[in-house]
Order: structure tokens, then sequence, then C-alpha cells
């Protein structure tokens, strides 16, 4: 008997987050295609619905992601030159990209394993909060295979690149506690308390300025990419557009005030 997608990615807004949940435990949470279009699909919901201001990505069971399900594959198909490359483009740089294009921040709750694409699924996340059990591998090596999924673009921006190709020659696992020390991580927390962690984070995300944090999280993303003096366009031109919405009229009347501002997320 098969399971429906909505079985295997659960989903649930609470307040103004919305919930993503992997729900493949005794696969180890590893990635389905169906699963991929349906984290794919409910990021787009949360960029476009005004209510949700904040995500949140997390798992049942031991395992967050142990990277693509590659048991799916049809063995033995011929394969024409380009279609390893159109998988993968239309497959887990999709998701990738859709969590860094989320127009609303994404708090990743990594519970235990992520390898491969799960690795990279929790690390292009805005904050990432991990379990002590977590554990991040960049596994490819182990299986002759170059890194895809956005590893090569996102782990030398957050580590540099010596120590990304540390991670990514010798595929070795590495604790949560040591992911929190490279930089990894923004916060380690007892595996009973992951799940409070991450709502207190999501919650705080969802009462803020939400078109500011917006703007704010695509500058980053884009600042690593470009030179000073785009960045600074952008920077101005983003700052400029914030001050037309209700939240940043309210920051400023808040401060003038002297009362602690209302966010809308408008």
């Amino acid at each position: 008997m098969t399971t429906a997608p909505e079985d295997e990615v659960l989903h649930r807004t609470d307040g103004n987050v919305s919930w993503i949940t992997l729900n493949r435990p005794a696969a180890m949470n590893a990635l389905t295609w169906d699963q991929r279009e349906r984290i794919i699909a409910l990021l787009a919901d949360a960029s476009a619905d005004p209510a949700t201001r904040a995500v949140v990505i997390t798992a049942t069971g031991k395992g967050f992601c142990a990277g693509a399900d590659l048991r799916g594959g049809a063995a033995g198909a011929e394969r024409v030159a380009g279609d390893v490359a159109r998988m993968i483009r239309l497959g887990a740089q999709r998701l990738i990209t859709a969590v860094l294009d989320c127009e609303k921040p994404v708090v990743a709750a990594v519970n235990g394993t992520a390898a491969g694409i799960g690795a990279h699924l929790a690390l292009a996340c805005d904050l990432v909060i991990a379990a002590e059990p977590a554990r991040f591998i960049e596994v490819f090596v182990r299986r002759g295979l170059v890194p895809d999924g956005g590893g090569a673009y996102l782990l030398p921006r957050l580590l540099g690149p010596q120590k990304a190709k540390e991670l990514m020659f010798f595929g070795d696992a590495v604790p949560a506690a040591e992911a929190e020390r490279l930089g990894l991580v923004n916060k380690v927390v007892p595996a009973e308390e992951l799940e409070g962690a991450a709502r207190e984070w999501a919650e705080r995300l969802a009462q803020g300025p939400t078109r500011a944090i917006a703007m704010t999280k695509q500058l980053v993303n884009a600042s690593l990419d470009g030179d000073r003096a785009t960045a600074l366009a952008a920077e101005a031109t983003a700052q400029e557009i914030n001050m037309t919405t209700a939240d940043a009229n309210e920051g400023v009347a808040s401060f003038v005030e002297r009362r602690t501002p209302k966010y809308l997320g408008r």
C-alpha cells in the first residue's frame, strides 16, 4: 500500500507559523519525489499567504533526512547525456532554491541525522536549531558522487572553502555540537526541547515586520554573490520599498511614542 504525499509530509498552521514535517521515519525521512514537490509547494504557499509569517521544517523519528531516496529510480534504464543534470536542476536544486527564495523566514529544527540533500535542506534554512543527537554528513563522497543540491554553493559560504572541502572530501559525520562551533548551526538543544525552541524562534519571527525580514533575507543571500556597489544599491532600494509598508510606519511611530511596536506583517 502506498502512502499519500500529504501523509509523508505533514503540514499544519499554528498561529502564523507554517510547520512542514517530513514523515517517513522508517526510512530516516529519505526524500522522495512526491515529498520534494510537496515541500516546494508548501514553501510557495507560505510566500504567497500574508497570514503565514514564518516556517519551520522538521521531521519525525530519529532522522531529519537521510538524503534522496534512490530506490525510486528506474534500474537499468538507458541514460542519455543531459538526463542527470536535468534531474538535479528540476529536483534537488529546485528544493534548495525554494527554501532560499521563500519570502518568509525558515527555521530548520533538525531532530537527527541530516545527510546529503537532507543536510543541504537544513543548511539552506535561515536559522538552524539542532537536537543534541543530530549529525550532518556530506555523504556524497562515500557513494562516489559530487555534492549536489547546492552543497558546493552553501558550504563555502557558511564555512569558507577549506573547511567545506574537508567535509566534502572525507564525508565524516559532524555532531551537532561541532556543527554549532563551526557555524553550521545557530543553537543546539536537548532532543526533548527541540520543538519548543523552534516554536519560540518561529513565533518571535511571526510577530516581527514580515516584509522587512523578507527583504533582509534577500539582501543577505544576494550579498554573498555580488560586489559592494551592487549590495549597497540593493540595500537602498529595499529600504525605499520597505518604508511604504504599514509595519515600517508602525516601527517608526512606536519609537517616537516610546511604546512596543505591534507588527501586522504588512
